[in-house]
């Protein structure tokens, strides 16, 4: 199991990393069906997303890509709601609920999220700043609750919105996990949380080569159509299962 481990991480670290995502919902997912220790997952979830999303990041930046002016609505609130939902104690049942619920809602959002839609435009919704702040607190909270970064969820709503273009999506996305997850990762650490470090390390390196690998090639070396579909149906699978078992 742990040789077949370290093989997924990699691969959903470098399908993930190029578009901008961390893989936080399959590498729960995977986790989940393989019977890993709630405790153990959260924790080892988040981390494999900062190291994955922290490379992307930089690229982004170097890009001139990160506006702060632009992002900072996003993530004024989300910082403090992850923590708050990775502090939160929750119960392994409900932990798992709430999981499983979540996988069935991001594999309709990853299938359909390449579907072009009539949708407004950002710059003319009424007070644009407060909607993001609530956008970003609101899924930040969920991040922290079931400890995914929320990218999978905040990336196509502003596509939907059109917020911006696809690269700058994309950046906000990658820096948005990132300090979600670290804010998720110091909630659970303020309680205690288990960092089973012979089970997280070599998956860290896993992720890591992964991550480097997905954010220098991109989309542009294989159909990310395909892949967000093949991986929607493969998470969607895992949440049947979960709640199914839960």
């Amino acid at each position: 199991m742990e040789y077949f481990l370290l093989i997924a991480f990699f691969l959903i670290a470098m399908v993930y990393a190029s578009v901008g995502f961390g893989g936080g919902t399959s590498y729960l997912a995977l986790m989940a069906v393989l019977g890993v220790s709630f405790e153990v997952m959260r924790p080892a979830a988040l981390l494999c997303n900062i190291v994955v999303v922290t490379g992307g990041t930089l690229i982004f930046y170097r890009e001139n890509l990160l506006d702060l002016r632009k992002i900072w609505p996003f993530l004024v609130f989300s910082v403090p709601m992850s923590f708050l939902g990775g502090y939160y104690p929750i119960r392994e049942t409900t932990f798992f609920v709430i999981l499983g619920v979540t996988l069935l809602v991001a594999s309709v959002v990853l299938w359909f999220y390449d579907r072009s839609m009539d949708s407004p435009q950002w710059a003319k919704l009424k007070n644009p700043t407060m909607l993001a702040a609530s956008i970003g607190g609101g899924i930040g909270f969920l991040s922290g609750l079931v400890s995914i970064g929320g990218g999978i969820f905040l990336s196509p709503l502003l596509h939907f919105m059109r917020w911006d273009g696809a690269r700058n999506i994309s950046a906000l996305a990658s820096v948005y996990i990132l300090i979600n997850s670290v804010s998720g990762l110091v909630g659970q650490w303020s309680r205690a949380a288990t960092f089973d470090w012979s089970f997280i390390g070599p998956l860290l390196l896993a992720v890591f080569l992964g991550g480097q690998i997905g954010s220098r090639w991109g989309s542009k070396k294989f159909s990310a159509v395909h892949i967000r579909k093949i991986t929607a149906v493969l998470i969607f699978i895992a949440g049947v299962n979960i709640l199914i078992n839960h």
